[in-house]
């Protein structure tokens, strides 16, 4: 099936615009339950629910894990956007195997490691500017209500006691396996666990985990021990948003099992259990292979955003639909970084030229007045970003066709302000300059894309990624333009031909306006195999699961 049919710094994005009782303005999205694209209606008019599985921490987060993010901030700022007061629940996993697998080599306390590396996480996604979730609560935090839960359970008899285990039916609830369409037989008992003979049948999933040494443990009506994986996304979220709410969330490959059995945990828990809207993203491949540490093709968000900017990485991962795969590769990257420069070039451009207008620009109450050009870009832009973002949250088709024609309208603007006009259309110039820059600077700050800082801030850090990925520093540059000057005043084109594609098979071009030369970055015009080597970004780390 085709898809396409923390804390931060940054501002929510405005609730303005789309009423959404209006047909315009419906919201559709794909319920991986039903398999279908479906109307967007929440449980209470006006307010939305929303818990996303986040990840379990015990190393530097990959580029899995900045997808999901993303995807899952893109989904919160356009809900917030179309004006819905949005609680959203992303938990962290600070209680697990691999956690205590790495606390014991590095002889470190297991919840004060995974809380060292949550801490780096929320460092990660404020670089991407994902916003901070309402609550992000963690499994220490919540061993109550997670034994609660499982008390609920096992007195509804759909969970047992083994040896100070504590194990899931699955024979006892019925319907099992209708998220995924998977049947018991495939619930891959002894892939992510040893099989256990203990248990009534080789499906039965862990509630809770009798205490071994050297492990945390927590007291329980069935002795000391700590849950298992799966019950704390289904006692935390019914915490949080009690046993109905509107949106679950999390990577494809947490459908089978983990949000299978979310759904009967809750279920045999409360019968009245029911999520409107199962969402899932696709997986992030690396030439087209699932990123994986058997593979040596895995990268952290911190190895990528090393060489590239944060904000080309979101470009990266919102310019494919959610649902799909996405392959990551370095000409991908490159494409990315190029774009977000020719977008904030062009809106600093258009801010220089304004600031110096500010005495021409009325500001008497009146609504503006465009040239019909101005107007169409504005009218088609607004269209073409609710229609796409209302279907099932298409942001791959959102920054190509109409904001590309706005940002080159921009362009066309700021060179009619450098010819003389009579004074009426120059000021219709001026303010349609000043609509358009509006309304672009609505689509990036819904897509999480709007700086933080200053767009001359950010263009001089994209500048400094493009100078370490060509090794170079900018004095290097420098001296290239030097050189390059003195053999063309010699009239040896071809030479300076050649310095020129020198640089540009690095990413740097240089442009020649008027009687001085400047440079920016571009992509490198011959590229390398597509691949990043793990030398290349560093020591690769081994993969943490996402859950």
């Amino acid at each position: 099936m085709d898809p396409s049919k923390q804390e931060t710094n940054q501002n929510k994005p405005s609730k303005t615009s789309a009423k959404k009782d209006t047909q315009e303005a419906q919201f559709v999205v794909y319920n991986t339950m039903t398999q279908q694209k479906e109307v967007f209606k929440p449980k209470i008019p006006g307010k939305v629910c929303m818990y996303v599985c986040g990840v379990t921490a015990y190393d530097f987060s990959h580029l899995g894990h900045a997808r999901a993010a993303v995807s899952f901030d893109v989904l919160y700022r356009y809900l917030q956007h179309l004006g819905y007061d949005v609680t959203y629940v992303r938990n962290f996993t600070d209680v697990d195997d691999k956690i205590i697998r790495r606390a014991n080599e590095t002889g470190e306390d297991p919840i004060s490691l995974s809380g060292r590396f949550c801490k780096e996480y929320n460092v990660d996604m404020s670089d991407l500017q994902c916003l901070s979730p309402t609550h992000e609560p963690r499994v220490s935090g919540h061993i109550e209500q997670i034994k609660e839960m499982i008390t609920q359970i096992i007195n509804k008899d759909f969970g047992y006691v083994v040896d100070g285990d504590v194990f899931f039916a699955v024979d006892k609830f019925p319907n099992y396996g209708k998220l995924s369409g998977q049947k018991l037989e495939n619930n891959r008992a002894g892939e992510r666990v040893a099989v256990d003979s203990r248990k009534r049948n080789p499906s039965d999933f862990a509630l809770w985990k009798a205490s071994k040494p050297g492990e945390p443990y927590w007291d329980s009506p069935w002795g000391p021990g700590r849950p298992g994986w799966h019950i704390e996304c289904s006692a935390m979220s019914a915490h949080y948003l009690s046993f109905k709410f509107d949106i679950h969330g999390g990577g494809l490959d947490l459908i089978f099992p983990h949000h299978e059995n979310e759904i009967a945990q809750s279920g045999a828990a409360c019968e009245e259990s029911d999520v409107s809207y199962w969402m899932h993203n696709g997986h992030v491949t690396n030439n087209n292979e699932k990123m994986s540490k058997s593979l040596g093709n895995f990268f952290t968000i911190r190895q990528i955003t090393e060489r590239y900017h944060p904000l080309a990485v979101r470009y990266f991962l919102i310019n494919a639909h959610y649902r799909s795969p996405l392959n990551y590769s370095v000409v991908q990257l490159e494409g990315a970084s190029e774009a977000i420069f020719y977008i904030y070039q062009t809106l600093q451009d258009c801010q220089d030229s304004l600031s110096q207008l500010q005495e021409e620009i009325p500001n008497d109450g009146k609504p503006a007045r465009t040239t019909p050009d101005a107007k169409e870009c504005i009218s088609k832009l607004r269209n073409e970003f609710q229609t796409k973002m209302s279907d099932d949250l298409s942001t791959s088709l959102i920054l190509t066709g109409a904001f590309l024609e706005a940002l080159k309208l921009v362009n066309n603007l700021l060179t009619m302000l450098k010819k003389k006009q009579q004074k009426q259309q120059r000021l219709l110039v001026i303010q349609s300059l000043v609509e358009v820059k509006k309304e672009a600077t609505k689509v990036l700050d819904v897509l999480g894309l709007q700086p933080p800082c200053s767009y001359n801030e950010v263009l001089m850090q994209l500048e400094e990624k493009a100078l370490t990925r060509a090794g170079l520093v900018e004095d290097d540059v420098i001296r290239v333009i030097n050189e390059r000057a003195e053999v063309r005043r010699n009239k040896y084109f071809l030479k300076s031909d050649q310095m020129r594609a020198e640089l540009q098979a690095k990413g740097i071009a240089l442009m020649d306006v008027g009687t001085e030369t400047i440079w920016r970055p571009c992509i490198p015009v011959q590229q390398g195999p597509e691949v990043v080597r793990s030398g290349d970004c560093g020591q690769v780390p081994p993969e943490p699961k996402t859950a």
